[in-house]
């Protein structure tokens, strides 16, 4: 399973950070609490903090997002990439069964579950051969 879909491994990856960055990177990023009220979360009366971890969690996406795209439009770093995608999307999937096995997550975030799976099983089809 590992690289079958290799030739388009660049693709891929402009594919997916332009998505992830549209949906998830730049909403974190700009504007923590409305993503946060769209995912169904429910808001504290403060909220300082929310808005603080949001943005950080959203500059870190926007890391992994332009590696993806430097690497997609270079073909530089592939491999490096890829493992990168790999560990989020494995610890994604952790994080969000752990928050539905706690119940302590909207549904939102639980099917977001099915996201991360499919995309560490994507990323693990276009794996990039060396």
């Amino acid at each position: 399973m590992i690289g079958l879909w290799s030739a388009h491994a660049q693709s891929y990856l402009l594919v997916l950070s332009l998505a992830t960055t549209l949906v998830f990177a730049l909403p974190i990023f700009l504007v923590p609490l409305l993503w946060a009220r769209v995912m169904q979360w429910t808001l504290p009366e403060h909220t300082d903090l929310a808005v603080y971890f949001g943005r950080c969690l959203g500059a870190f996406i926007l890391i992994v997002e332009a590696l993806m795209l430097c690497a997609a439009l270079t073909g530089e770093a592939l491999v490096t990439t890829f493992e990168v995608l790999a560990a989020v999307a494995g610890f994604m999937v952790v994080v969000h069964i752990y928050g539905a096995l706690r119940r302590i997550q909207p549904w939102t975030e639980t099917l977001e579950t099915g996201f991360y799976a499919g995309m560490l099983v994507l990323t693990l089809l276009f794996w990039p051969v060396v």
